[in-house]
């Protein structure tokens, strides 16, 4: 089929469940992922079965619209500097799932990289969590949903600021920052051993950089009390190179919501969801 007819379906396809009043479904989690950063990323999903294979490519500014299943728990992460062939097999500089464009067989990426986990359930669990080390900036916003809901994640640019032992360096230029564990790889950093308990384990010089640059992120195995955050009924947008406060929208249950600094706003009415639907639309033709 043409490509401009497959939009074009697309969007009457949308629109017809707009008019009709169809809802998702209650218990599913839509995810937005939206590239800020200035260059092309890789987003990999694990586990990705329900998520395109669990690895994409999304150029700047283009976003992807993914449902998340009952129940879902993983992780989300970037991938950066990557090259793949016709077959979907090539390398990346951080993050790299092997040498696949898709993520099915791996449990995470190539350290170092900033995850975006969750758990999700009644009570949804996630965070943004350095401890594998720094790759991208990294916010996940929950929109439309109940309870505490806070932005979770990393906008600063750690890359720019790792110390001279944990960077990671590509002709020149530093594009990670590892973690003091995968580094050095003594108890002490690694949380192990007589430090494998959260009242031993204590904040390390590394640890408060990356704490103090990235306030609502994991910088340590047990940095749990600012670091993990639960909401109920929420769908999440996750964005990479972008402000923590920068507003987001998403669509869900014919509205478009929407973030700001005021909190929630919804945008109801069809010509709205419309506005929202073909952009994205044609930003899934493309990745497809």
């Amino acid at each position: 089929m043409a490509p401009h007819l497959k939009v074009l379906l697309s969007v009457l396809l949308i629109f017809a469940l707009i008019s009709s009043g169809a809802k998702l479904s209650e218990s599913a989690r839509i995810f937005t992922i939206i590239n800020d950063c200035k260059e092309i990323i890789w987003p990999a999903i694990f586990p990705g079965e329900n998520f395109n294979g669990g690895g994409f490519a999304l150029k700047p500014s283009q976003s992807i619209v993914l449902t998340a299943p009952v129940g879902w728990s993983g992780r989300i992460w970037g991938r950066s500097g990557c090259k793949f062939d016709k077959n979907g097999n090539g390398t990346c500089e951080t993050g790299s799932c092997g040498t696949s464009l898709k993520c099915g067989g791996e449990g995470s990426g190539a350290t170092p990289a900033s995850l975006a986990e969750f758990t999700l359930a009644n009570l949804d669990f996630y965070d943004v969590s350095l401890v594998d080390g720094f790759n991208l900036p990294i916010a996940v916003k929950p929109i439309n949903g109940k309870g505490n809901c806070s932005v979770a994640g990393c906008d600063s640019d750690l890359r720019s600021s790792c110390p001279s032992e944990l960077a990671v360096k590509m002709n020149g230029k530093v594009v990670a920052c590892r973690s003091a564990c995968d580094v050095f790889n003594t108890d002490e950093y690694c949380c192990k051993g007589v430090y494998g308990n959260p009242t031993t384990c204590r904040p390390t010089y590394y640890s408060k950089k990356f704490k103090q640059a990235c306030p609502t992120a994991y910088s340590y195995a047990y940095d749990d009390p600012t670091s993990i955050f639960t909401c109920s009924g929420t769908d999440y947008v996750i964005t990479f190179c972008s402000s923590r406060n920068q507003p987001v929208c998403t669509y869900h249950n014919n509205k478009l919501v929407c973030s700001g600094s005021s909190g929630l706003k919804s945008l109801i009415g069809k010509w709205w969801a419309m506005a929202l639907a073909i952009p994205l639309l044609i930003n899934l033709w493309i990745i497809y």
